[in-house]
This record gives structure tokens, sequence and C-alpha cells, in this order.
């Protein structure tokens, strides 16, 4: 970990599964007046970013029905995908979930949408959520 103060854990994004981006656009951006944030797309989705305050609402439309956000469409429809929260250390609350029990999708750190080091814990361990860790 760097000599940054800690800042600690908090909400970095909501991911909302959704089949046409340009079907929610109109209501996160003209409705409630969130502002359009660029990300770039990854794992397979097309990505709307949203700023809401502190942290985003990202929009994922399948690039591709075999991407995980097309299968996860296909199996519970359009909704909420995702929460990810920002850590200080990600690679030290990987060694916390690991010793806790908790089933890692990503063993390691990867570089996720917003061009930081993620990584994804599997529903089954977490209550049914899909968590994503992201440092800051």
């Amino acid at each position: 970990m760097s000599d940054q103060p800690r800042r600690g854990t908090r909400i970095a994004h909501i991911g909302i599964a959704a089949r046409a981006l340009d079907e929610l656009m109109p209501l996160y951006r003209d409705v409630l007046g969130l502002s359009e944030v660029p990300l770039d797309d990854a794992d397979g989705a097309r990505i709307a970013g949203l700023a809401a305050g502190e942290s985003l609402v990202e929009l994922l439309e399948p690039a591709d029905p075999h991407s995980p956000i097309g299968k996860f469409l296909e199996k519970r429809g359009p909704g909420i995908h995702h929460v990810c929260f920002y850590v200080d250390d990600l690679v030290e609350t990987l060694e916390r979930c690991r010793a806790a029990g908790v089933t890692l999708i990503d063993q390691q750190p990867r570089v996720g949408a917003e061009g930081k080091r993620i990584a994804f814990l599997h529903p089954k361990s977490t209550g049914g959520v899909l968590i994503e860790l992201s440092e800051y």
C-alpha cells in the first residue's frame, strides 16, 4: 500500500444491465439529470457512465450475447448487475476475502473500464450480489 492516507471503503459505482443503452440514457441523463462520464467498453459490454455525486452509474449493454452481460440479461433480464466498492488496498482486501472463505472470480487484480485495478467476488459468497472491488 502507498503512503497515502486511507480513505475507507465506499461505493464506486452501480452496474445496471440494459438491453440497449439508448433506451435508458434519456431517463438517467435527461430526466434524472446525471451527467455523462466517458468510460471504455470492457468485458464484452458497451458502457455508458453517468455521475451520481461521487459515485457512478454504469449502464451495461452486451456487445455480444455470449458476454457476461448478455448471459445475465438472458437469465435475469435488465436490472442491477453488480455493486463496486472502492478499497484502499485491493491486494490486501483480496487476501482478507480469501482468508474469510469468500470465493473470488478474479484471483489477482486486473484493469477495468475506468483504467483502475479491479477484482470481482462471486455472488455465492456475498449473499447473491456480484461485488466488484476497485482501487481509488
